[in-house]
């Protein structure tokens, strides 16, 4: 069977912190000194300016006070008596109130693009962010692709788009060590400035009509056979129709319906962007240069990613992550952040003192096989990485919310024209997709099993062997799995591949992944062939009928077809 990788989309979401500096001193890092290295940057960036999602802390501290909830969560030293009621069903009707939103949009960085293409529909929309509706300044990684959905759905215009990206580079490499290496082009090969992005969609959501409240965050949500009432933490109270959730794995909402399960998988991610890289106009999609490292007591694999940046010609952003289960004796951020920073140089082929650290970052990313996450109350949707829709490979954030742009804004007008907010019809925006759930079969083969204990270079090879399949293969198959798309027949054709050219790989790959695990993917396989077969024969037959059939019963098929499409992969288009 074809296990792969995918690689990590460079805009994680909440979990993130960046430390700026615009020093001109040039810093030479050791582990021990981290500390005061970090400390030092925050002090250099003079003020340090929060954005929302991404980047919105920026303190050594920061990073310790997110290796504690890395320690939680691995520990599951929560309880179920402390967790916090934010969302609640009230059987009565509210109290009137003067002014009723269509939608409140909680969680600003990356809900303003779907909150501005609702605005620009005609809903009344506000959006509320914990802090200041701002992009940071470290770029989101992307496809053009991607970018123009923004333009499809009305968010942008061709000049804006052009104008929100700060650097362009081809080709990029996949390569792993002693084995393959891939060149290709125009895949996450855009580096496109979050704050410029922000500030246009932010100007545009104003302009129809849309309201921003910043610096607020969410208390509390009532939800009424009628409306939903939103308590914010300054006393404000907002009155809406329906609330999307785009506050990403951090949301309180998430939290609350997630409460007491352990993350079937998570990503732990450090690096950096930094200045005085000669050789800076290629990019690495995915990475290995080592081959399982034991850290602390556990051992890991780590992989890398690296993009030029759009500060300078000679600045670029490496990172360094890894997967793995949320087992209590898995490594900390901390211990990952003194690993990068003996592996990075001899990475990149240059000496950390030659180099000027101008941002760490480093991030957490859970996710969870009971995902995309279905609407757990009425009035309330999860969106973007709250909703879990991103890969537990590619982790999320930007690029993963874009590609589902469309599709939402369209579904979301058919539920708030015809009154479909109940979670039952909410829930069909949030659909089963079996070439989402067919990847956690890829996420458990990248990452070290405790009870198993694999050949050191087991999974460099098995990557290798992959991507060389995959190469041979041709573009109709490594193209749309570098973009984060599954596919029945490129899948298929994979397989059978790497049966016929490495059929003594196979009994180590089912060891390493285990008998019930690939039971698990199996049936997600057979879905997908079954959704490719429903989207290509039988949907194209059904698209003028449902057109002639009631509101609501146009909005449940809609669903569905855009169900088979995404869900087998056909939403790609290039």
């Amino acid at each position: 069977m074809n296990l792969l990788v995918k690689p990590m989309v460079c805009c994680p979401q909440r979990f993130v912190v960046h430390l700026c500096t615009h020093s001109t001193k040039t810093y030479h890092v050791t582990s021990k000194h981290q500390n005061k290295i970090m400390e030092k940057l925050v002090g250099a960036a003079g003020g340090n300016q929060a954005a929302g999602g991404a980047g919105g802390a920026s303190s050594y501290e920061a990073l310790k006070k997110l290796d504690q909830q890395w320690l939680q969560m691995r520990s599951m030293t929560t309880t179920t008596q402390g967790m916090m009621m934010i969302a609640t069903r009230k059987n009565k009707r509210r109290q009137e109130e003067e002014q009723v939103f269509d939608a409140v949009v909680c969680g600003g960085t990356l809900g303003v693009f779907l909150a501005t293409a609702l605005a620009l529909k005609g809903m009344k929309v506000a959006i509320v962010e914990r802090g200041p509706l701002r992009g940071r300044v470290q770029e989101w990684n992307v496809s053009r692709k991607e970018l123009r959905e923004l333009v499809k759905i009305g968010v942008l215009t061709d000049a804006e788009l052009e104008d929100v990206i700060a650097v362009e580079f081809n080709p990029s490499r996949v390569g792993f060590d002693g084995g393959t290496e891939v060149w290709v082009k125009d895949i996450l090969n855009l580096g496109v400035s979050p704050e410029k992005l922000i500030a246009t969609c932010k100007k545009r959501f104003l302009g129809a009509g849309g309201v921003v409240l910043e610096g607020m965050g969410v208390s509390k949500v009532n939800v009424f056979d009628d409306a939903a009432v939103v308590l914010l933490d300054d006393g404000t109270t907002l009155v809406s129709r329906l609330i999307l959730d785009v506050m990403g794995n951090s949301s309180p909402i998430v939290r609350q319906i997630r409460w007491g399960q352990r993350p079937d998988g998570v990503c732990l991610v450090v690096g950096t962007c930094a200045r005085g890289f000669e050789n800076n106009s290629t990019s690495d999609l995915i990475y290995t240069r080592t081959p399982v490292t034991q850290v602390g007591s556990s051992k890991t694999q780590y992989f890398w990613e690296a993009f030029p940046a759009g500060s300078g010609p000679r600045d670029r952003t490496t990172y360094m992550f890894t997967y793995l289960d949320a087992t209590p004796n898995r490594p900390s951020l901390e211990q990952m952040l003194e690993d990068y920073w003996d592996l990075m140089p001899p990475y990149q082929g240059i000496k950390l003192e030659d180099v000027e650290i101008l941002r760490v970052l480093f991030g957490l990313f859970p996710t969870y096989r009971s995902s995309p996450l279905p609407a757990a109350f009425d009035r309330i949707l999860q969106v973007g990485d709250a909703s879990g829709i991103q890969s537990p490979i590619s982790f999320g954030g930007f690029a993963a919310i874009t590609r589902h742009l469309s599709r939402l804004s369209s579904g979301l007008m058919d539920a708030l024209e015809s009154d479909l907010l109940d979670k039952e019809n909410l829930a069909l925006l949030n659909p089963y997709l079996p070439n989402l759930s067919g990847v956690w079969m890829y996420q458990r083969a990248m990452s070290v099993q405790l009870d198993i204990n694999p050949s050191p270079d087991f999974i460099n090879n098995l990557l290798s062997i992959n991507f060389q399949c995959m190469e041979k293969l041709g573009d109709p198959v490594i193209r749309p799995f570098l973009q984060d798309v599954i596919q029945f027949v490129p899948q298929a054709k994979l397989l059978i591949s790497i049966m016929v050219n490495k059929p003594l790989f196979i009994p180590q790959i089912l060891q390493q992944v285990g008998f019930l695990p690939l039971l698990d993917w199996t049936r997600h396989f057979i879905a997908l062939a079954a959704y490719s077969v429903l989207w290509l024969a039988i949907a194209p037959s059904l698209l003028s009928w449902v057109e002639s059939l009631p509101k609501e019963k146009q909005y449940v098929w809609r669903r569905q077809l855009e169900a088979w499409q995404y869900g087998s992969g056909f939403d790609y288009n290039g």
